[in-house]
């Protein structure tokens, strides 16, 4: 299975993080859980229903494919992504890059 497609390693729709690598994460956790439930079931059902509907239903795994985004482990960092995303702060200086907790009152 690919990584996703592209060639610069990240996921097939382009998608960027505000850092500039490759940003999977959703706009809210209930919608990419939902995308895993789809994903993940999509690909479940394609792979029980192979010895009843035979070949025709090996056509979900695609579906389940695109739904995570790539492959099952784009999907977990995009769950990562998306649970950091607002509570981790990126911090460059002298060369040397550091993320630690946001403090409590940054974002407000």
């Amino acid at each position: 299975m690919g990584g996703g497609g592209g060639s610069g390693g990240g996921p097939a729709g382009g998608w960027r993080s505000p850092v500039g690598g490759p940003d999977y994460a959703s706009a809210t956790l209930p919608r990419h859980l939902l995308r895993g439930a789809a994903g993940f079931g999509a690909i479940g059902a394609g792979l029980a229903l192979l010895p009843v509907l035979g070949l025709p239903a090996l056509l979900l795994v695609p579906v389940g494919l695109f739904a995570l985004r790539g492959c099952p482990m784009c999907w977990t960092i995009g769950l990562l992504q998306t649970l950091s995303r607002g509570r981790l702060q990126r911090s460059c200086a002298d060369g040397r890059c550091s993320i630690a907790a946001r403090p409590k009152d940054a974002g407000q």
